[in-house]
């Protein structure tokens, strides 16, 4: 089983619109999936589940579903271990680990124990890795081959535990200033946290097995589709699109490239996604990917070659991604030749 990883501590680049179809894609392509919904805002998890369903995890008769139920015997009571996770079964490959707001309450918790791992405590070390062994426990429970951990956009003690659960880090990208900013403070902070993660195992009591590695080894980087505004030319943005496959490898502390890189030709791009524009609100509305839309959810006209072309791109990005990581992605099915 593959852990990735979506992360930018740049907020609004498109992170969790890009999981959630990348979840639905590799589902459609035969991998088994679990998305886990690690950002306290569970943006995630309304793109997955209906407003009703949302009311009875967070308020109604099925409380104790969501991820901060799994994780509380342990950093909320501070006895026992993490339960196993509830999985809501999204089609028959994929099924979703349920966000909630109150994950936020445990943010202080994590903070104390990283430090408190330093002295070797064994409890330190269980609340630490407490995502981790909820991530483990809804892998094995549906058989995935592949978990996508969609976190928030901050250099957090939330997020520090989730990406050491993470095997591979993917960072989503816009080319603005922002974007550039925000990937120019990522490269330090996962070194940093891979850092003192391999500090810390070494403190590690020896009664303590399956501690996660905390490799967050990077991916690489998918660009998506800018906000065009009316009084910034485009080649503004173009500008800033050339600067990123420099700007990624001295982040992710890689080999410089002796020769300029375009953004077309550097192995580290996965994919540069365009802008789908009236498609999202069809498929927010129809509560599905915009590769699934149909002439009945209001895709008809030109949003057709529209949503033919989103499921291209996100076919190529899931099989190129799997690629670069591992995963192994069943084979199109042959197609049939009809004789006349």
């Amino acid at each position: 089983m593959t852990s990735i990883a979506l992360f930018n501590t740049k907020g609004g680049v498109g992170r969790t619109t890009l999981l959630y179809h990348l979840a639905w894609m590799y589902a459609e392509l035969g991998v088994r999936v679990v998305a886990v919904d690690l950002d306290p805002q569970s943006n995630l998890t309304s793109s997955f589940l209906s407003e009703e369903r949302l009311d009875e995890l967070w308020m109604g008769p099925a409380r104790g579903q969501t991820i901060v139920d799994a994780v509380s015997p342990l950093l909320e009571e501070g006895i026992g271990d993490v339960r196993e996770p509830h999985l809501e079964t999204v089609s028959r490959n994929l099924a979703l680990v349920p966000g909630d707001l109150a994950l936020a309450r445990v943010e202080d918790e994590l903070s104390a124990q990283w430090s408190s791992c330093l002295s070797g405590t064994p409890k330190a070390f269980r609340i630490t890795t407490a995502l981790h062994r909820v991530v483990q426990l809804a892998a094995a429970r549906f058989r995935a081959d592949l978990v996508l951990l969609d976190v928030g956009p901050n250099p957090g003690a939330l997020n520090r535990c989730a990406l050491i659960a993470a095997n591979q880090v993917v960072v989503p990208l816009v080319p603005d200033l922002y974007s550039l900013q925000g990937l120019r403070n990522l490269g330090p902070t996962l070194q940093k946290w891979r850092n003192g993660w391999t500090e810390r195992i070494e403190k590690a009591p020896a009664s303590l097995t399956g501690l996660p590695s905390g490799t967050m080894a990077p991916a690489g980087y998918v660009v998506l589709p800018h906000a065009l505004r009316p009084s910034r030319p485009v080649t503004a943005y173009l500008r800033w699109a050339e600067r990123i496959p420099a700007e990624y490898r001295l982040a992710m502390k890689l080999d410089p490239s002796p020769e300029v890189i375009s953004l077309a030709n550097d192995l580290h791009c996965l994919a540069q996604l365009t802008h789908y524009r009236s498609l999202v609100p069809l498929a927010m509305e129809a509560g599905k990917p915009i590769f699934h839309l149909r002439p009945a959810d209001g895709a008809i006209g030109a949003h057709v070659a529209a949503v033919s072309e989103c499921a291209a791109d996100f076919r190529t990005l899931a099989r190129r991604l799997a690629d670069r990581v591992g995963i192994d992605v069943p084979p199109p099915p042959p197609r049939l030749t009809v004789f006349g």
